[in-house]
């Protein structure tokens, strides 16, 4: 299945019109013509099936034919706040593979050994855009601006809320934290770990210290092994 995305598709929708770059890619790189039908999804649950009655590469247009809703394969609620790494490639990694497997939000987090701390968001929801069409998913995970840690540990997160770092404490494994269909917060920190500043305030808050295991994870490894671990809990 050939999957694309628009937000601003509802069940209400009745015609959509694509932008030039997306017209230009059904009609001369997908050789898609008039009466043949388009799959999209808006990323909120729902998949649309869309008849060609205009094909040009400059200006494409559809007539929305039927909706069907579909609903996240996972019962779970997963926000990953992760900060971002130091070459870009690596994070936007992260995205990709994390869509892939199943997530409901993101927030890249600034820290105090953060080594970068501009976030270009526009090119981070185009990667999770990407991802959920490559792997024929029906719901956008949430990307939210990026927001410093002592911003971030003073919200009212409810659920299950955990911080993965590398001090020498006391830490369950993630596995043993987690439980299947709750809603899973999980803190991953930048290169040079969460100061022990940040860890100290996280506990003062009750997160849940965390272990991903015995090997040193790079932060884009350490935030994969985290959402993985929560999609097999809940198989």
């Amino acid at each position: 299945m050939q999957l694309f995305y628009n937000s601003e598709i509802s069940t209400e929708t009745k015609q959509i019109t694509f932008d030039k770059i997306e017209s230009k890619h059904i009609v001369r790189v997908l050789r898609k013509n008039e009466n043949d039908v388009l799959k999209i999804t808006n990323g909120k649950g729902f998949l649309f099936d869309a008849k060609i009655t205009f094909a040009s590469d400059k200006k494409c247009m559809a007539d929305i034919i039927s909706f069907e809703e579909k609903p996240k394969p996972w019962k779970y609620y997963l926000h990953i706040a992760i900060a971002p790494t130091k070459l870009n490639d690596r994070i936007e990694w992260f995205l990709e593979k994390a869509t892939e497997i199943g997530i409901d939000e993101i927030t890249p987090i600034i820290c105090n050994n953060s080594e970068r701390r501009v976030v270009k968001l526009e090119r981070f929801d185009k990667i999770i855009q990407s991802a959920m069409k490559q792997s024929l998913k029906f719901t956008l995970p949430k990307l939210n601006a990026p927001i410093k840690f002592s911003e971030f540990i003073k919200q009212n997160l409810d659920g299950n809320v955990c911080i993965a770092h590398c001090e020498e404490q006391d830490k369950n494994l993630l596995q043993s934290v987690v439980k299947p269909s709750e809603k899973t917060t999980i803190l991953i920190g930048p290169e040079g770990d969460f100061s022990s500043e940040e860890i100290k305030k996280s506990l003062e808050k009750d997160f849940t210290p965390i272990s991903l295991g015995e090997s040193r994870l790079r932060t884009e490894t350490a935030g994969l092994v985290a959402v993985n671990t929560v999609s097999f809990i809940n198989q």
